[in-house]
This record gives C-alpha cells, structure tokens and sequence, in this order.
C-alpha cells in the first residue's frame, strides 16, 4: 500500500529562486563597484562569489522548476531529486569560487599594492552585504518550511557570502587603520577556507540524498514508536526501510498478523497504521506488506534483498 496524495504544490518555491537572482544581480554590481574604488583583492573575491551565487540561484530556479513537476510513467516517484543536482551544482561552484580566490590573494600576497577610497567602498559592499542578509534569511525561511534542500543550499551560499563580506571588510578596514598591505589578502585566505566547509558540506549532503540515505534517527524513531504500539495486540513487523528523496520521505515495512485474521482484518489494521505514521510524519509515502506470523516464507524476507 502507499499514500500518494498530493503534497505541497512545489511550483511556488520558484519565487524564492528569483529573490536569490535579483539579489545576486544586485550585489554583484554593488561589489563590482566596490573593487572598481579600492582596487582591494578581498572585496574582488567577494564579487567573484556573487557570480557563483547568480550561477547557483539559476540552477536552483532550473531544478526547483524540474522537482515540481507530477509523477509519469518514467519517474513514478516524482521528480523531487532533481534538487539534490542544484545544490550540488551550488556546493561545487562554492569551491570554485574559494579556489578563485586563494588564486588572487596569494599572487596580492606577494605583491601587496596599495588599497584607495576605502570609506567609499566599504560603504558600497556593506549594502550588498544586507542585500544578501535579507535574502538568505528569506530563502532560508522557506527552505526549512517546504524541506527544500535546493533553498535551504542557496540560503547558506548567501550566508557564506555574508560571512565573506563581513571578512572583507574588516580586513579593508584593517589595512585603512593600520596600513599594512598584506592584510587584505590574508583576510581573503581566511574567507577562502570558511567558503571551502560551506561548499564542502553542501556537496556532502547532496550526495547522501542522492544515495537514498535513510531518514534521520528521531524521524525514523517516530515510525518505530507508531509500530511498537500494537505490539500488545501481537502484531509484529521487519524489514523497516527508510529514504528521503527531496522532500518527500519514503518508508516501507512488513506487518505479521495471526494467520487467522481476514484479508479485511489486514487491510484496516494497515490502513490505521498508515495513518498513524502520517500523522507522525507528514508528507510521507507509506508500503506496507501483510504477512502471517507462523508462514516460515514471512520470516524469511527480513533482509534488505529477498533471494
């Protein structure tokens, strides 16, 4: 059996894509202007990430766009994966981006060159910076709210370009005050390694979800504390299987029931435990398999693979 009612209309996580392109459009103008001011290699870095994030908003749009469509006849579960392609596309180009800019600082490093109009442009990327705040706060929002890891993804690219501006310019303000050179593209390094976790663990749990990795502990646990109640009424269950694909979770499990029970017996008893762990755990698809508790054959299906 299986609970394929209709889940959130995922067309209108779209709109949150297009927040993330007019701010990435934005802020990479801001900071150009910024860079084009000072001449400061951080705040080029800065810019250079803008550009992966106006990259990643447009895969997000592309894949959110994908996701939404309804199950067919080649894809009967739905097309939710395709977000796990945009954020791993986006924890990539963060990588990218961080091997950009060690590439820069370094070559300042060695040849540090004088940073001019400071004021002016920290002023400039400081409004890009907010620009960004409000638009990861946003997507961030709706990312936890419709379990969307593509927004979710882009809310921390947005973050991290925060945290780099931030970087920045307390490195730009620092060599203003102290005139010291070389602290602008050693701040960029530092910016470089926090961009390079954020990336990192934005692949890694894009893989995962594309491994059908099982559902968390507390979640699954929910589904364990559904079954367990009708342990009393001697019923029993194995072979409990867990997925997440996008938003949608997936579980699947075999209920052994007296062999004196009727078909109609069976079917209402899963029927209520269906509910039960949607009740737990909404927006879950739910299979289930009735078995006879003294039939050797049920008992031997407990593994993942039957042979």
């Amino acid at each position: 059996m299986g609970d394929f009612s209709k889940i959130h209309d995922r067309r209108r996580l779209t709109r949150y894509a297009w927040i993330s392109i007019a701010a990435a459009a934005l802020t990479i103008a801001l900071k150009a202007l910024a860079y084009l001011l000072t001449g400061s290699v951080g705040l080029l870095s800065d810019a250079l990430e803008s550009i992966v994030n106006l990259i990643g908003a447009l895969m997000a749009l592309a894949m959110l766009t994908v996701a939404a469509r309804p199950a067919d006849d080649d894809h009967a579960y739905g097309h939710s994966k395709a977000e796990y392609f945009s954020s791993g596309v986006e924890g990539t180009l963060i990588l990218v981006a961080a091997a950009s800019i060690i590439w820069s600082s370094v070559s300042r490093l060695i040849h540090p060159q004088p940073l001019e109009k400071i004021g002016l442009g920290l002023i400039v990327s400081l409004g890009a910076t907010l620009v960004n705040m409000a638009a990861a706060y946003i997507i961030f929002r709706a990312g936890k709210r419709y379990q969307s890891i593509t927004l979710e993804a882009n809310a921390r690219h947005l973050m991290t370009d925060v945290w780099t501006s931030a970087g920045v310019i307390a490195g730009v303000g620092a060599v203003s005050l102290s005139g010291w050179e070389r602290l602008d593209p050693m701040v960029a390094l530092i910016v470089a390694a926090n961009i390079i976790w954020s990336g990192v663990r934005i692949v890694r749990d894009s893989v995962l979800g594309l491994m059908d990795t099982a559902l968390p502990n507390e979640e699954r646990a929910l589904i364990i504390k559904a079954l367990d109640s009708y342990a009393a009424q001697g019923i029993q269950y194995h072979a409990l299987r867990t997925r997440q694909s996008g938003a949608r979770r997936f579980a699947s499990f075999h209920v052994l029931v007296p062999d004196s029970w009727t078909v109609l017996e069976g079917h209402q008893l899963l029927e209520r435990i269906e509910a039960d762990i949607r009740a737990a755990l909404p927006e879950i698809t739910v299979f289930t398999h009735l078995e006879p508790l003294n039939d050797p054959s049920s008992w031997a299906d407990t593994n993942l693979d039957r042979h």
